[in-house]
């Protein structure tokens, strides 16, 4: 079971992207995600006192793990969200943040004293490649100044929430983790609400929908398994997969929505798929 976990997990995140576009339609990005991290907190709490989880940790467990979530669940998601509300090309802010794996093997090394061996190099160029092919190089110029300093921020933030995890996830149980990530996530959001922005949030039927889907496939499901997959695997090995994502989600758009799949699509498919094999093999 656990071998499938990568593919279980390249297929929830890149759901995400299917959603992401009707919950801001429907919302501010920064309330809907600390609507989203409220339930999700409720979520690892409730499962944390069934499995008879002690919540009560040690201060620095607390400050480690609330830290751990403002940078996964708020500067990154919070910097993705916000760019694509104000006119980021979603296949930009998404060629931009799939620099990750790259900029975690890079950092690997001096971080975690990961040995990044030359098929890691190789099967990361690889994965790049296609999923540059399968997000397209026609980029415009209508580019908002902010939406790229928010995607930026969004790449930083999940490359230095991988490493810090692997840092710190031998230190409580996953579900425990998970519950203070989302508070901090929450609060973050909360934060920025309270002193930038006018909330709103209309709960028609697409924003629950997607919502919903955001909550318990994604953030209870994805997330979950990248953390468990940080906390078993080597960080660099791990965040290789998220080459797979932009195509994956190509193939979702093309089954779900009818969106065009084109012959360079497939082609970046098979070469990023290729690139992540030779990446993560044994």
């Amino acid at each position: 079971m656990v071998k499938i976990f990568p593919l279980i997990f390249v297929l929830l995140w890149s759901s995400a992207f299917i959603t992401t576009k009707p919950i801001i339609d429907n919302s501010d990005p920064f309330t809907a995600l600390a609507f989203r991290f409220f339930f999700v907190g409720l979520g690892f709490l409730s499962f944390s006192i069934y499995l008879k989880q002690s919540i009560l940790i040690n201060k620095r467990y607390l400050i480690e793990s609330i830290l751990s979530g403002v940078l996964f669940h708020g500067l990154y998601l919070g910097g993705v969200f916000y760019s694509i509300s104000i006119g980021m090309p979603t296949s930009l802010a998404a060629l931009i943040v799939t620099l990750q794996p790259i900029l975690t093997n890079i950092l690997s090394g001096p971080f975690l004293n990961e040995k990044i061996t030359l098929k890691q190099w190789i099967g990361g160029f690889l994965g790049f490649v296609g999923a540059l092919l399968v997000l397209g190089i026609d980029i415009g110029s209508g580019i908002p100044l902010l939406g790229l300093v928010a995607t930026l921020i969004a790449l930083l933030s999940i490359t230095f929430s991988t490493i810090w995890q692997k840092k710190l996830s031998t230190n409580l149980p996953l579900s425990v983790n998970n519950f203070y990530q989302a508070i901090g996530g929450c609060l973050f959001h909360i934060l920025i609400i309270f002193f930038f922005i006018d909330p709103y949030i209309d709960f028609n039927k697409t924003f629950l929908l997607a919502m919903s889907h955001q909550i318990f496939l994604v953030s209870f499901g994805a997330f979950t398994i990248l953390m468990f997959l940080i906390k078993k695997n080597s960080a660099s090995k791990t965040v290789s997969v998220f080459f797979l994502i932009p195509a994956t989600s190509a193939l979702m758009a093309w089954f779900f929505l009818n969106e065009n799949l084109t012959n360079l699509d497939i082609i970046g498919f098979i070469i990023t798929s290729i690139g992540v094999y030779i990446a993560t093999r044994n």
